[in-house]
C-alpha cells in the first residue's frame, strides 16, 4: 500500500489538523530495515538568562560514571539521554572593546558566536544564529521552518543595556545580520499557528472558541476515515497523540478564564499563565507537539529574557533574578539563584520527559533530538563568558553518545558544538560566528 503523505492533515469545518509521524507514513523498505530509520531529526535551543551557579551545576566526576550535581539531580531520570559538557565559551559575548553590556550580548551571541554591534539605533547587526542556518537548508520540508517561543515579551528598538539594543536582548534567533526571529509567548496564539495552518479561517477559530469545541471534533470524521487504514500501533500513537493535543487545548483555555477572572477590568492576553512553571510546560507541550507532528524541526524557547528580572516567589526567592545574579558572594543571594537554576532545570526535565514517552521506530522522539540548554553567561556576578552551562539532550538518531560529562579545553567555542549539530541535520556548514571546527567526542 502506498504511505501515507508526511505532510497529510486532517480537515473539517474549516480547521485542520497535522499528524504525529505514522509508520504508514514510511517506505517498506525503511520499516523493513527497523530501528528509527525514516524518522527525521529535530533540533531545539534553550535559554536561561542570568548565567547559574556553576560549582552547584558542574559535576565533579567526568566521564560516563559521573554523578548528577545538585543543581541537575531533577534530571536522573534522563542521564542515560545526556550530555554535560563543561568547558565551552563564547568569546563574542565578552566586551571585546566594547565596554559593558554583558547581558545584550549573553543572548546575542548565545546562538549565532557573533560580536553585536554596540547600538540603540536601527543599524543593529549580528550574526546568523544555528537555528536559522538549519532552517535555510531543511525548513522547505516541514509546514513552518522553525518556530520562536518565549515567555516574556521583548522590545525589537529602543536601548536596553549599556547602549545596545533591545532587539538583543528580545531574541536569540537571528536569520539574518539585521534580522531578529520574533519570539510567540502566548501559547494560545502557538496552538493555532500548530494546527490552524492557514487552512482554519477566523469565522471558524471564532465559532470553536464560542462553543469551548476542541479542534478535534472539527476534524473527527477525516480522523475516522484514517483510523480504518492503519495498523494497531499507529492507531494507538494517533489515539495517544490526540488526548495531548486536548489536553492542551483545555490547559490553555483554563489559563485564559483565569487571566480573564483575575483581570475583569483590562483585557488579558489569552493563553498567557500568571504562574511561570505552567507558561514554561505549555509551551514546552508545544514544542513536543510540534515535532512530533514534523510541524517544524527546528525551535528556540527563551525561558526568559537576558537581565530579566522576574521574581520567583513561588519557590521562595523575594528577589528579582537579575537583581540577585550580582549577588557579591552573598550566601543568601547565592542559595537563592541555586534554586532558581533547579526550578527551571525541573521544567526541562519535564520536556524529557514528554518527548521520551513518544515512541518513533525502536526508539523514542527524545532519541532523535538534539536539544541545547544554556546560555553565553556562566557567573553572572562576575560576567564570565567560559566555562558555561551547557547540556545537550536526545542521541541525533543514534550519532551522539549520551550519559557523559565531557570536559573541553578551556575557551573551545560553543560554536565547535553548533558545526557537529548542523552536520548531524545534514546542513553542514564550513563556519559559524568564532567556530574553530566541529567538537569532537560527541559519539
Amino acid at each position: 500500500m502506498k504511505p501515507i503523505n508526511r505532510r497529510k492533515v486532517l480537515q473539517g469545518a474549516g480547521a485542520a489538523l497535522a499528524l504525529p509521524m505514522l509508520e504508514a507514513m514510511l517506505p517498506q523498505s525503511v520499516l523493513a530495515a527497523g530501528g528509527s530509520a525514516g524518522f527525521p531529526k529535530r533540533m531545539a535551543f534553550i535559554y536561561i538568562p542570568c548565567g547559574a551557579i556553576m560549582p552547584d551545576w558542574t559535576p565533579r566526576q567526568e566521564g560516563a560514571n559521573y554523578e548528577l550535581s545538585k543543581t541537575l539531580t531533577p534530571l536522573k531520570d534522563f542521564k542515560q539521554e545526556l550530555l554535560v559538557l563543561s568547558g565551552l565559551a563564547h568569546d563574542k559575548a565578552k566586551a571585546n572593546g566594547d565596554g559593558a553590556g554583558d547581558h545584550a550580548r549573553d543572548s546575542a551571541a548565545y546562538l549565532t558566536a557573533s560580536q553585536p554591534r554596540k547600538t540603540a539605533g536601527a543599524d543593529i547587526n549580528l550574526g546568523i544564529s544555528v537555528d536559522q542556518v538549519a532552517a535555510s537548508k531543511v525548513g522547505d520540508q516541514t509546514r513552518l521552518p522553525s518556530i520562536e517561543l518565549g515567555t516574556e515579551a521583548g522590545r525589537q528598538a529602543g536601548q536596553c543595556d549599556s547602549g545596545y539594543s533591545c532587539a538583543y536582548q528580545s531574541n536569540i534567533s537571528w536569520k539574518s545580520a539585521t534580522q531578529p526571529m520574533a519570539k510567540e509567548i502566548n501559547p494560545k496564539a502557538v496552538f493555532e499557528r500548530l494546527f490552524g495552518g492557514g487552512v482554519e479561517d477566523e469565522k471558524a477559530r471564532q465559532k470553536r472558541d464560542f462553543y469551548r469545541q476542541s479542534i478535534l471534533d472539527f476534524v473527527s470524521e477525516d480522523a475516522k476515515k484514517l483510523r480504518e487504514q492503519l495498523g494497531g500501533s499507529d492507531r494507538q500513537k494517533l489515539d495517544e497523540y490526540f488526548t495531548s493535543v486536548r489536553e492542551v487545548e483545555e490547559r490553555i483555555a483554563r489559563s485564559s478564564a483565569e487571566s480573564q477572572a483575575r483581570t475583569p477590568d483590562m483585557p488579558a492576553p489569552a493563553g498567557v499563565p500568571k504562574d511561570f512553571a505552567q507558561h514554561v510546560r505549555l509551551m514546552y507541550d508545544l514544542m513536543t507537539v510540534a515535532f512530533q507532528t514534523d510541524t517544524t524541526r527546528i525551535s528556540t524557547f527563551m525561558l526568559a529574557n537576558s537581565a530579566s528580572n522576574r521574581t520567583y516567589s513561588e519557590i521562595g526567592v523575594k528577589g528579582g533574578h537579575h537583581s540577585i545574579s550580582h549577588h557579591r558572594d552573598d550566601k543568601q543571594k547565592v542559595a537563592d539563584l541555586q534554586k532558581i537554576d533547579v526550578y527551571m532545570i525541573e521544567q526541562f526535565a519535564y520536556f524529557l520527559g514528554r518527548l521520551k514517552t513518544i515512541k518513533e521506530g525502536d526508539g523514542t522522539l527524545l532519541d532523535q533530538c538534539m536539544i541545547v540548554y544554556g546560555g553565553a553567561l556562566a557567573d553572572a556576578n562576575r560576567h564570565q563568558h567560559n566555562e558555561l552551562p551547557v547540556l545537550l539532550a536526545g542521541k541525533g538518531a543514534g550519532t551522539i553518545q549520551s550519559g557523559r560529562h565531557l570536559r573541553y579545553s578551556k575557551d573551545t567555542p560553543m560554536a565547535n558544538l553548533f558545526l557537529s549539530m548542523l552536520e548531524r541535520m545534514d546542513t553542514p556548514t564550513d563556519r559559524l560566528g568564532d567556530s574553530t571546527g566541529p567538537l569532537k567526542n560527541l559519539s
